[in-house]
C-alpha cells in the first residue's frame, strides 16, 4: 500500500503511456493467465505451457506487469523502485521455492532447471503455451485478481489523467 500511494504521487502518465503501459501490462496479465491454467501446486512438477520456457513464468508476469506500470507512469523514481522491490521481494521468494521444489521433486527438478531457465525464456518462440491449459485451475487459483488489479490500476491511472487536465 505504501508503494501504490508513492506510484499514484509519483506517476505523470500522458494517454499515450498509459496505452504504451496498458499493453505491456497485459502481456504479463497473460502469461499469468496461461501460467495459473497449468499449475497444480505441490502436487507436481509443471513442465508444460509457460512453464516449458521458463520455471517462473507468473513472478515474470507480474514483472512485465509492474514493467508496463512504470511505463504508464513515466517516472524514473517509480521505475528504480519496482526494480528494487523485485529485487527485495521476488529474488529471495524465488530461492526459497526452488529449494522447497528440489525437496519436493528430488532429481526431476534439476533436471529441469538445467534444461529450462528461471525467469528469462531462451526464445520468444513460444509454440506450446496454451498446451493443457485449465480454465478450472485458473479460477481456482483466483488469477483473475491480476486482471482486476491491473484494470483497477489502468482505471487511476486514467482518472489522475483526466484530473490534471481538467
Amino acid at each position: 500500500f505504501v508503494f501504490a500511494i508513492f506510484y499514484l504521487w509519483r506517476a505523470k502518465p500522458t494517454w499515450r503511456f498509459l496505452l504504451l503501459g496498458a499493453l505491456i501490462a497485459a502481456i504479463g496479465v497473460v502469461l499469468r493467465t496461461l501460467a495459473s491454467g497449468q499449475v497444480k501446486k505441490n502436487q507436481e512438477l509443471t513442465m508444460s505451457g509457460p512453464y516449458a520456457y521458463v520455471r517462473n513464468p507468473l513472478y515474470l508476469g507480474s514483472v512485465i506487469i509492474a514493467i508496463g506500470f512504470a511505463v504508464a507512469a513515466r517516472d524514473l523514481w517509480v521505475a528504480m523502485a519496482v526494480l528494487a522491490m523485485f529485487a527485495l521481494i521476488y529474488v529471495p521468494v524465488i530461492r526459497g521455492e526452488e529449494t522447497f521444489l528440489r525437496k519436493q521433486f528430488p532429481g526431476a527438478y534439476d533436471d529441469y532447471a538445467r534444461r529450462v531457465p528461471s525467469l528469462l525464456p531462451r526464445t520468444l518462440l513460444f509454440r506450446q503455451m496454451r498446451d493443457g491449459f485449465s480454465r478450472e485451475l485458473y479460477w481456482q487459483h483466483r488469477e483473475y485478481n491480476a486482471l482486476l488489479g491491473a484494470a483497477a490500476m489502468l482505471a487511476v491511472l486514467a482518472a489522475k489523467i483526466l484530473w490534471l487536465h481538467r
